[in-house]
This record gives structure tokens, sequence and C-alpha cells, in this order.
């Protein structure tokens, strides 16, 4: 039997940065973070959808303390900039969670740096900026959550052309994306605790949830709403079981990223049917993912790509 609860402990006192958090999933998680105690800051594309969420939040957590900033993670500069706005402020972020995405949009787009959408948002852009903002995740040892999804499971690398500049394949780019991700959440824990950095990062995937996440990315660059839209919302009417709402999606990057069972290192998704749906549970970590020398090379590889760069690891002996 499944639980689709989770009790977060107190956060009073600490500071959460959520991105994506202006709808769905994002706004779930950074709500009940606010009704914890957690002061937020959310880093939002579109100011509008921004101040919404501000609202909503609020209405939900009376004496939340949040507020939004610019962020396209599509955008190297602006990653830059929210870096250097948060280094400014000088406070330490004690729970980075880095949930914004795109998801299989039709054709072939780039960010402003030139990358595949996908791999450019999702991946390098959550890289950049845990690497741009290290030192206030290293002076409150925190956790940080990275968000994957269940296609990283089948998610591989195509080394030769990781921006799909050939042969272009929505779900195959978004498995790549996906699975970088989760790679660069184990590989930050595995270097946190060689080199004694105090950071704890673990990774999760919130099932299959309904969120606008799936029908922007379809719809992307269409004059009609793709037939996936209206088949994927019929489907979480007609098969529950196979589908479930944003608050509960929310858990296991939730559990991940404030209970104190948490391990770094560790991946969570619900534990229903297929992991599709339920409360959070740890789960065995994706074949895909136990490859070191895969991580280590998309580390490298983000490292040059984004421009940016984390302390070196001492050697082993």
């Amino acid at each position: 039997m499944t639980r689709n609860t989770y009790e977060i402990p107190g956060q009073a006192g600490k500071l959460a940065v959520v991105t994506g958090a202006s709808d769905g999933l994002g706004l779930q998680i950074a709500t009940r973070l606010a009704l914890a105690g957690a002061d937020l800051v959310l880093p939002v594309r579109n100011p509008r959808k921004g101040a919404a969420a501000v609202e909503r939040i609020r209405a939900a957590a009376l004496r939340a303390r949040v507020t939004t900033t610019d962020l396209d993670l599509a955008s190297l500069e602006s990653v830059r900039a929210l870096g250097d706005e948060l280094l400014g402020d000088g406070r330490p972020v004690d729970i980075l969670i880095n949930n914004a995405a795109v998801m299989t949009p039709p054709t072939r787009h780039e960010t402003q740096d030139g990358f595949e959408l996908q791999f450019g948002t999702n991946f390098l852009g959550h890289f950049a900026l845990t690497a741009q903002i290290f030192p206030l995740l290293r002076e409150a040892s925190a956790r940080v959550t990275t968000l994957s999804a269940l296609a990283a499971r089948s998610g591989s690398f195509q080394w030769d052309d990781l921006q799909y500049q050939g042969k272009y394949a929505a779900m195959k780019a978004y498995g790549q994306s996906k699975l970088a991700e989760m790679l660069f959440a184990l590989e930050l824990d595995r270097r946190s605790r060689a080199a004694g950095w105090g950071i704890v990062s673990n990774t999760a995937h919130p099932g299959l949830t309904l969120t606008n996440l799936q029908t922007s990315g379809w719809n992307m660059g269409r004059d009609k709403p793709s037939a996936h839209t209206a088949v994927f919302r019929q489907t979480s009417k007609v098969f529950p079981f196979l589908v479930q709402q944003p608050g509960t999606g929310a858990l296991p990057a939730l559990y991940a990223a404030t209970s104190p069972d948490a391990r770094g290192g560790a991946f969570y998704g619900p534990d229903g049917f297929a992991h599709l749906t339920g409360g959070p549970s740890e789960q065995k970590l994706y074949r895909t993912a136990e490859d070191r020398g895969s991580a280590s090379r998309i580390w490298a590889e983000a490292e040059r790509l984004a421009r940016v760069s984390f302390p070196a690891v001492p050697a082993a002996r």
C-alpha cells in the first residue's frame, strides 16, 4: 500500500531556492516548504506567473517569506546574473531544488547559447546555477535535490552529437537530459564526500504527474494543440492509478530535500505501480545511472560547455 503523505520537518530559518516554481510541481514544492517555515527564493522566467505564484503561496502560508527573481535557464548569462545576485546577498542556501524543465518539443529548439533546448535548460542551466552558488551551498552544508524522470531509465548519451544537431529525436533528447541530471546529482554527492564539502546531493522523480510540463513541450511551435494533450488528460481521469496530481508528485523531491532519513547519492520516487504514482520511497538506481565513467565525462563536458567549474577534488590515495 502506498503512503501519499509526507510531513516535512520544520524548516524555520532555512533558505530554499526552487527553480520552476511558478506552477505545477515546483509550485507545490515551494508551497509545502513555505508551510514548513522555510524562506523562499523562486527564480522565474515569467514575472507575471511568478507574482501569481507568490500570491498563492502566501494564501496558503500567511507568514511566508517568499520572493521571486529573474532566471531563464536557457541563458547562461541569466544564470550568471542570478548567481551574482545571490552571492551578493550573501545568505547561505540550505536547500536547492533543481526542478524546472522542458519536455519533448516536437521540433529542435536551441537555448540562447546554441545548445539543444532540453539539454541546455534541464541539465546545463542547473549545473551552472549549482556551480555559481557553490560557496553559499557549502557554507550551509546544503541539501541539493535535482529532479530527474522516468525517462532516465532508457536514456543514453549521444556523445558524438549531444546537441542533436543531426537527426533530432524529442524523447531521446529528453531522456539524455534527464540522465545527465541524475548523473550530475550522484557525481556531486561523490565529490562532496571526497572533498569534505558537506553538501548532500540526491535525485528524485515525480512519477507520472499531471502538470503543464508535458503539454507545453508537446505544443511548442504548433499552431494547434497536440493530440497527446487530450489523451494524457483523459488518461488521468480514466486511470487515476497511472497519473497523479502535482501535490502528490511533489512528495519524492520534498522527502529527498528535507527528510533526515534521505541520503546523499540516493534516488527517490513514488512507491506505487511501476513507480508512476504514490508516496515517496528510496528506489534502486537505474542501470544507466551506475556508469561512473559517464558521470565523470558528462561533468567535464558540462564544465566546458557552461564555462563554470567546481573546486578540485583531491585525488584518491
